[in-house]
């Protein structure tokens, strides 16, 4: 079954890709590969949630943090798509690198960007299976506290 395919049966639509605030692309591609900017959680132009992910009162929740990393990497995987000429032209992911803004003793951004890894290997089944880190960070572009990067490769 194509990406494409797996996309609609999953429910899922692609977005827009965001218009970059600098002087920089949303993906790049070398060779067989394309490479991400760092994409966040937005929905519609609008952030899915703000600030840092943790345990204390006002903090994101890691639940929710794990849905802003499924929203980033479907924007990523726009990006992608976008320069691949078309998702089923991703023939998989290589590497995804997830950005966690983290409240101090959080340790959890694994299971933040689980999230992100988990839509990878529902769209692109087996070639969705990926290298991966999960950074914590202070503070991410716009208060976001999710960021998503991807190297994909293509066919």
């Amino acid at each position: 079954m194509s990406a494409s395919a797996r996309l609609a049966e999953l429910g899922l639509a692609l977005p827009e890709v965001a218009t970059p605030v600098g002087t920089y692309v949303p993906a790049l591609r070398h060779g067989d590969l394309i490479y991400t900017s760092g994409q966040l959680p937005l929905v519609e132009g609008a952030l899915l949630a703000t600030g840092v992910v943790g345990q204390r009162e006002g903090d994101v929740t890691p639940e929710r943090a794990n849905e802003c990393a499924r929203a980033a990497v479907l924007n990523a995987i726009a990006a992608a798509a976008a320069v691949a000429g078309g998702i089923d032209s991703i023939a998989g992911i290589v590497k995804l690198t997830g950005f966690v803004a983290s409240a101090p003793g959080f340790t959890a951004q694994p299971a933040v960007i689980n999230g992100a890894s988990g839509i990878l290997a529902d769209v692109f089944g087996e070639p969705g299976r990926h290298a991966r880190s999960a950074v914590g960070v202070a503070a991410l572009p716009l208060g976001a506290p999710v960021e998503i990067e991807l190297i994909v490769a293509t066919r």
